[in-house]
């Protein structure tokens, strides 16, 4: 198996992450934080304008047509800048739902010219997770409604539905508890159709957001050497100390251990392999125990300041705690892990029970 990415891949990546680091400066994303929106339809433009939101979209509806390896570089970026937007939720996983709708439905051809340009937002709202991203925001929501064979996948527009807002640790995460009744009118893949897409769904949105993990964590390495090579104690860096050198060392090695767990889930993924929810549950756990350690690590090597809202390290952790429950939590991916391995009972898909799973 060939994880090496092509010369392409790499360039777009940089770009990419030059683009962020210019734009989303640390003091931008606090200013985000602090709106209403928790969004800026300013960066919106600016991403679409990148071709961002276009990169799942085919290249028939106006797209560039990448896949999911694409996405693992991407989504990595998107979290070591902490993006305040849902654009993997709609560029990536809303995008892949629509696009596995037959090529005449008028859903998919009315909505993925819009994802493309960057002119709507899209939320998705998968049975894994209790609150809809974004569902506020959305111009277009696609939920899942469950039925006796399968699990019917339905595109609802705002107003058509009651949101609950919700709230959550990451100042720019907007949640809401979403209320609408499933008509003949919205269903756009019945039972079984609908099923396999959103088992597509959730495992595409579990490597999202283990991208964007293993991204978080190494951002907050990198703020901790920063930090701990200027602060000083008794007159020296405190950096040059053995016990912090081990700290993040164990950080460095969480993310390295990572990233191949990441990157072989999305080739997983994009080879459609019959291995892809194992890979993908798997790939979860590992990024979200090395974002969890880099935020346990930054924040005991920062001391108590590390928390504080004046330290650029705490919108990072914050982002890493909320995500580390989207898609599944912890117990869910391990029983579904244990399900594949071990032949034993726990989730696999939508139509399971997924009440102990929650996010803050």
């Amino acid at each position: 198996m060939d994880f090496t990415f092509t010369n392409e891949q790499i360039a777009f990546r940089d770009s990419v992450s030059r683009f962020l680091m210019s734009e989303v400066a640390p003091d931008t994303l606090r200013d985000i934080w602090e709106t209403d929106g928790g969004r800026s339809p300013e960066l919106r433009k600016m991403m679409a304008a990148q071709g961002l939101t276009a990169l799942s979209v085919p290249e028939a509806e106006g797209g560039l047509g990448l896949g999911d390896i694409d996405w693992a570089l991407m989504t990595q970026e998107l979290g070591y800048y902490a993006i305040p937007d849902s654009l993997a939720d709609a560029a990536y996983v809303g995008a892949g739902l629509l696009a596995g709708l037959p090529a005449d439905n008028a859903v998919r051809a009315t909505w993925l010219p819009r994802i493309a340009d960057g002119s709507c937002r899209i939320a998705v709202g998968h049975p894994v997770n209790p609150w809809v991203a974004d569902a506020g925001l959305a111009d277009l929501l696609l939920l899942a409604h469950p039925v006796a064979d399968g699990v019917e996948l339905h595109a609802v527009t705002r107003d058509a539905v009651e949101v609950v807002a919700q709230a959550s640790i990451d100042g720019s995460r907007r949640l809401a508890q979403v209320r609408w009744e499933p008509t003949k009118a919205t269903c756009v893949a019945n039972a079984q159709a609908g099923k396999a897409l959103w088992d597509e769904a959730l495992d595409r949105g579990t490597v999202n957001v283990a991208g964007q993990l293993v991204g978080l964590a190494q951002r907050m390495v990198d703020i901790s050497v920063d930090y701990v090579a200027q602060r000083k104690q008794f007159g020296r860096p405190i950096g040059s100390f053995q016990a912090v050198k081990h700290h993040l060392a164990d950080v460095v090695t969480k993310i390295e251990f990572a990233r191949p767990v990441l990157y072989q889930a999305a080739y997983a993924l994009a080879h459609g392999s019959a291995q892809r929810a194992l890979l993908a549950s798997h790939a979860k756990l590992a990024c979200a125990d090395a974002a969890w350690v880099a935020a346990r690590k930054g924040i005991q090597v920062h001391g108590a300041m590390g928390y504080t809202w004046e330290v650029d390290l705490q919108m990072y952790a914050k982002r890493a705690w909320a995500l580390d429950a989207a898609w599944g939590d912890r117990a869910f991916h391990k029983h579904r892990m244990a399900a594949v391995l071990l032949g034993a009972r726990a989730p696999l898909g939508p139509l399971a029970s997924f009440n102990d799973t929650t996010e803050s």
